[in-house]
């Protein structure tokens, strides 16, 4: 039994916690996995550079309305594929290199391997070299993310099936994809692989796409994928068979009766859950909630004192950004346990890099009548801005949502090019309190910019300078 200052569990957000501050005091982090995390080695850091990628062999399909005429002369999977993780498998073994050996962490001994607890601070971990080693200590960080889910069919096993784990690595692009999910997740995959010139099926349970989102947004993006690929809503895959040519047939039920696809490929992508199930909980008195998530206070804390937790395993937002504003703020409250700090989670933005990419931040319009607010709302398409006009963008458009009260903006929309950047200013502007009307006026806006997409939204709103 070897006993520690802190334990970190997990090395995606966790690990950005111990530098030089930390110098003085003895830490152990353990990491059943590739080292550095689901971000940087099978979510936003590979996805993103699928999907840049997918944008460029897009192009031609859509060139020739401008009158440059470009062809797509072929997609080298196995290049795309190995450039991408070129780049990625060596950050992750450098960064493992650099806490095992670097003298910058001569205070620090990682265990790779699988931690459980078997005692309130007391952490076994199962070595991935067969050992087994005991380690308490007096600050535990729960870090250890989340992985998909795979809902049980019957036959999937047997048949067989890819996640957002294993996808991405495939040995050569399938000709027919079928894509169990109608999130996020599912909608950056289908773009990515449709621009390769994959033919893909989109199987939602739901009756819209994104249907999180706000409903707007939501029946928009719906309609686009019809566009672009086969939507099959309402339909809840019930089996999967392998078929002797190698293909696979997927049985489902619809509003219309018994459907089947018949594909080469499976993609999984219904969600994710958090990993809090591998780490035995109830022995050092940690909570969950009814969705598997760790239970923290605003400072981070678990229901156990000096154990901490951030990131997927307790977020209901599974966004890297919001992992590593947590990880901030424990490593803060770690280094001055006498002035802790809470976490800010009050406008959480998310995108989604499809085509056409979406991003939101705030409340929903659903979600504000729900709570009775009195809103106005704003809207402006890509089409009437000068930008959009360049594009001949005739989808995509802003949503803005104000306090008609106070002017406050309360949640902001997009769906359209450039969607995850042209948010920015309104995520600002809802943290520092500027308010909608001030916002528009108060400031210049470059023209003809895509950001004029939001300066009209926000012009937009029937609202009255503060007093």
């Amino acid at each position: 039994m070897t006993h520690y200052d802190l334990v970190i569990i997990g090395t995606g957000s966790g690990n950005t916690i111990v530098n030089r501050r930390f110098a003085d005091r003895k830490v152990a982090i353990v990491e059943r996995d590739t080292f550095g995390g689901t971000c940087l080695n099978v979510g936003c850091i590979p996805t993103k550079m699928f999907v840049h990628t997918a944008d460029l062999a897009a192009t031609p399909s859509i060139s020739s309305r401008y009158g440059v005429d470009e062809t797509l002369d072929g997609v080298r999977w196995p290049a795309v594929r190995d450039r991408i993780f070129g780049r990625i498998d060596p950050i992750a073994a450098s960064g493992s290199e650099y806490r095992h050996h670097h003298a910058d962490n001569a205070n620090v001994t990682v265990y790779d391997g699988t931690g459980r607890f078997t005692d309130a601070k007391e952490l076994t971990v199962d070595g991935k070299d067969g050992t087994t080693s005991v380690l308490t200590a007096d600050r535990f960080v729960l870090a250890t993310g989340s992985r998909p889910i795979v809902p049980f069919i019957p036959g999937l096993e047997e048949t067989g099936y890819h996640t957002s784990n294993t996808i991405m690595r495939i040995d050569e692009l399938p000709r027919r994809l079928g894509i169990i999910g109608s999130g996020f997740v599912a909608a950056e995959f289908a773009h990515v692989f449709s621009s390769y010139g994959v033919e893909v099926t989109l199987i939602a349970r739901s009756g819209l796409l994104m249907r999180h989102e706000d409903t707007e947004i939501a029946e928009r993006f719906t309609e686009i994928a019809q566009g672009k690929y086969d939507v099959r809503l309402e339909h809840d895959t019930v089996s999967a068979q392998r078929r002797a040519d190698g293909s696979i047939a997927l049985e489902m039920l619809s509003p219309g009766g018994v459907d089947e696809l018949v594909v080469d490929e499976v993609l999984v992508a219904v969600g994710r859950t958090p990993n809090s199930d591998t780490l035995n909980l109830d022995a050092a008195g940690v909570a969950i909630d009814a969705e598997r998530r760790v239970v923290v206070d605003e400072y981070q804390q678990t229901t156990a004192d000096g154990i901490y937790a951030l990131g997927d395993v307790t977020s209901p937002h599974q966004l890297k950004h919001v992992a590593n504003h947590e990880a901030r703020v424990v490593k803060h409250n770690l280094l001055n346990p006498d002035d802790r700090i809470t976490s800010d989670h009050r406008f959480v933005p998310h995108a989604v890099f499809s085509s056409p990419q979406v991003a939101a931040v705030g409340l929903t319009e659903e979600e504000a009548r729900e709570r009775g607010i009195r809103y106005v709302v704003g809207r402006q398409q890509y089409a009437d801005i000068a930008y959009g006009w360049a594009m001949e963008d005739t989808t995509g458009f802003a949503k803005v949502l104000a306090d008609a009260d106070t002017g406050q903006i309360i949640g902001c929309h997009i769906i359209g090019p450039q969607a995850s950047s042209v948010i920015q200013p309104v995520i600002q502007a809802m943290s520092f309190g500027l308010d909608a009307y001030s916002m528009a006026r108060n400031q210049y806006w470059i023209h003809p910019a895509m950001s004029e997409l939001i300066e009209n939204a926000l012009l937009k709103l029937d609202l009255r300078p503060k007093s």
